[in-house]
């Protein structure tokens, strides 16, 4: 059954017909429009989320190289600092001890006006010896004078005595005997310094270095004390930012000054001891206390107290102590999450104003498109069209930055709302070109440093031999694989004269440009001294006062260098504080470690070594390293160590000396497993042939 259609005229048709398509038309306008929009925003809003992610990765990275540098100069400088403090007040110590040597000589007689006298309940000292100690009044008084960070000037004596400067009010029981600052001298013949203790004088913690005068009749021990108030001063008010604070370590591990350090309620006859770091809980720190209490310097990043922190140390040289500056990783990145808050704040405010600006949009359908149902058929479709295009060139403008075109600009042509959501538009097109641009320049540095280290790496290869020099009865090779671009490890092959070459291996510290720039001085130096000069302990201390002359910059190297006499079949060689090579023998296997006195080059002036000559004879085996092979890591942190090494050539002893550099390097990359190559690794390996090698030459 069909409806019956009212009639009506062909003008309210048009007028409904067009009334039909200008509803549908709308409807259809506004779902693009508001697809688009919507599109538009959540794609303006994931891309700055994104760089801004970018960015602080970015500006972390390079916050966490910075600071390692800086941190690693902050202890490196005040272990100087504190090392010189040590040595002036070790010169004032052995001020007293030569005026005191020579003082019985004197005729005993009073002088004392200004110092103390503490006679132990019990003893007996003669009157002269009491008479020469008052003379010592004489220079202690100047000594403590010019030293103002000295507590006390005194002597113990082994009769009971004990004579201050200045005056103080030591409890009658005190006896200086058994003290440990009395005890630790009469052991050795240099200065000694005490751990920690509390003042029998009311100074607090204190610290004292001693020195042992022996007469025939009298035994002396002269003492300087310095408050830990005083050490304190030096390096916990170094100038760290944030929360960084610095420890000073004796060679056993026990603190001997950190924040905080006090004596509590303590008297100074109750037993005092600070803690021991190399028996803390914490594997990572006894870790970082195992290369302090070795000498060591360098970086290392810990967790501590339930916090990541880096940890700088260097040793103190005068005392054989170490200094440590801890500064929390939190403190170092703080700015980089500075950054990410204020990008995310940035961020959350543009979506608010996209989705404030679209709501405002679909609004002004809902009002346009009341009004476009009143009005003539063809406002209606004018009106239409005009609301479509705006929107048209929104989607055109993010497909065009979809697309990468950045530069693009959205032009509405209007005044109205749309005018200002594609003032939006464009503004974040801006910022995301410029974070862009920014990421480019950043890139492109990043690329010419990456080509430059490998220029440079290429050059410092081009300094080590490409490859060993062939020698009648002996096996020779060498290899060094840096763990940066380029490294501080070095070796070489010197010609002396005929049938002699020199084996050098050497170790710079530090890592990177600048031990590679170090490494290159090093090399020259070493190769100028020894080409011509057949004693090793002449050439090397000449090379060591090149080193020094030329280097302002506190590094230093450790090196082993050996004379070969192919025709005496004979090793002389020295060891400038590096790793002891290992000798295996070819006839019983046995191993020793190729020892001599001598210290790192570049630190003194002057420096004297102790020159060694072992014999050579068929099937030994001799294998050079750098602290690289010994201390490799694993993804656990344990170290590759000699022993490893040892058994290691002990299995391959039979091998050419190439052979063998190979079977160690895959040992040792077998060990490590993934985890990243930490120091530079170098090997030289001399394999003393036998007859029937000889004869086949």
């Amino acid at each position: 059954m069909k409806l019956p259609i009212p009639p009506m005229g062909v003008r309210t048709k048009i007028l409904l017909a067009f009334l039909a398509i200008s509803v549908i038309s709308l409807l259809i306008a506004a779902g693009i429009a508001s697809s688009v929009i919507t599109t538009l925003g959540t794609t303006a809003i994931k891309e700055s989320e994104s760089l801004g992610r970018q960015a602080v990765g970015d500006s972390t990275s390079a916050l966490i190289e910075d600071a390692e540098d800086y941190i690693l100069r902050a202890a490196l400088d005040q272990a100087e600092q504190i090392s010189l403090y040590f040595e002036d007040t070790e010169k004032a110590i052995m001020t007293m001890a030569v005026y005191g040597s020579g003082i019985f000589d004197l005729p005993p007689i009073h002088t004392a006006t200004q110092s103390g006298e503490i006679i132990t309940p019990g003893s007996s000292p003669t009157p002269e010896e009491r008479l020469w100690l008052m003379q010592m009044e004489r220079i202690m008084i100047p000594v403590a004078t010019t030293h103002p960070d000295i507590t006390w000037c005194y002597i113990g004596t082994e009769t009971g005595i004990v004579r201050i400067f200045p005056k103080a009010d030591l409890p009658e029981s005190f006896d200086p005997r058994t003290r440990d600052w009395y005890r630790n001298a009469r052991l050795s013949e240099q200065v000694v310094w005490s751990r920690p203790y509390i003042d029998a004088g009311g100074e607090g913690l204190t610290v004292t270095g001693s020195y042992l005068i022996q007469d025939i009749d009298y035994t002396w021990v002269l003492g300087a004390d310095v408050t830990i108030e005083t050490i304190n001063q030096m390096i916990i008010e170094t100038t760290i930012s944030g929360d960084g604070y610095a420890m000073l370590i004796d060679a056993d591990g026990h603190v001997i000054s950190r924040p905080g350090l006090d004596a509590g309620d303590r008297l100074w006859d109750e037993s005092f001891t600070t803690e021991n770091l190399l028996e803390s809980a914490n594997r990572e720190l006894r870790a970082v206390v195992l290369k302090m209490v070795d000498g060591q310097s360098g970086i290392s990043r810990i967790s501590l107290d339930q916090n990541e922190v880096f940890i700088a140390y260097a040793p103190v040289r005068s005392t054989g102590w170490s200094i440590a500056v801890v500064m929390p990783v939190e403190t170092v990145i703080a700015p980089a999450l500075q950054t990410g808050e204020r990008l995310e704040e940035q961020t959350a405010k543009t979506a608010s104003k996209i989705d404030s600006q679209i709501t405002r949009t679909r609004h002004l359908f809902i009002v346009t498109m009341v009004v476009l149902i009143g009005s003539a058929i063809i406002g209606s479709a004018l009106f239409s069209q005009a609301i479509t295009r705006p929107l048209k060139r929104l989607s055109e403008g993010a497909e065009a930055i979809g697309s990468g075109d950045l530069a693009y600009r959205v032009d509405c042509g209007t005044r109205d709302e749309f005018a200002d959501l594609a003032s939006n538009f464009n503004q974040m097109a801006e910022d995301l070109h410029t974070m862009m641009e920014d990421l480019k320049r950043t890139t492109a540095e990043r690329e010419r440093l990456s080509r430059e280290l490998e220029i440079a790496r290429s050059i410092q290869e081009s300094f080590l031999p490409d490859r060993a020099p062939i020698i009648k009865g002996f096996d020779l090779a060498a290899r060094s694989v840096p763990a940066l671009f380029v490294g501080g490890d070095f070796y070489d092959f010197i010609p002396i004269d005929e049938g002699r070459y020199g084996l050098v291996i050497a170790d710079v510290s530090g890592k990177g440009v600048s031990a590679a720039l170090f490494m290159a001085l090093s090399r020259t130096l070493v190769r100028a001294s020894t080409a011509d000069e057949p004693s090793p302990a002449v050439a090397i201390a000449q090379a060591n006062r090149l080193i020094y002359e030329d280097s302002r910059t506190s590094m230093f190297v450790t090196l082993f260098y050996a004379i070969l006499d192919a025709h005496k079949r004979t090793l002389t060689y020295v060891n400038a504080g590096h790793n002891p090579p290992i000798f295996l023998r070819g006839d019983d296997h046995s191993i020793t470690l190729l020892k001599a006195e001598g210290i790192a080059l570049g630190v003194m002036e002057e420096i004297e070594l102790q020159t060694i000559e072992i014999p050579l004879h068929e099937g030994d085996l001799l294998i050079l390293y750098t602290d690289g092979v010994t201390e490799a890591e694993d993804k656990n942190q344990e170290l590759y160590g000699e022993e490893r090494l040892e058994k290691v050539m002990m299995e391959i002893q039979g091998r050419t000396a190439s052979g063998i550099i190979d079977a160690v390097m895959e040992d040792i990359a077998a060990f490590v497993g993934d985890a990243p190559q930490s120091d530079d690794i170098t090997l030289l390996v001399m394999k003393a042939e036998t007859k029937t090698d000889q004869l086949e030459e």
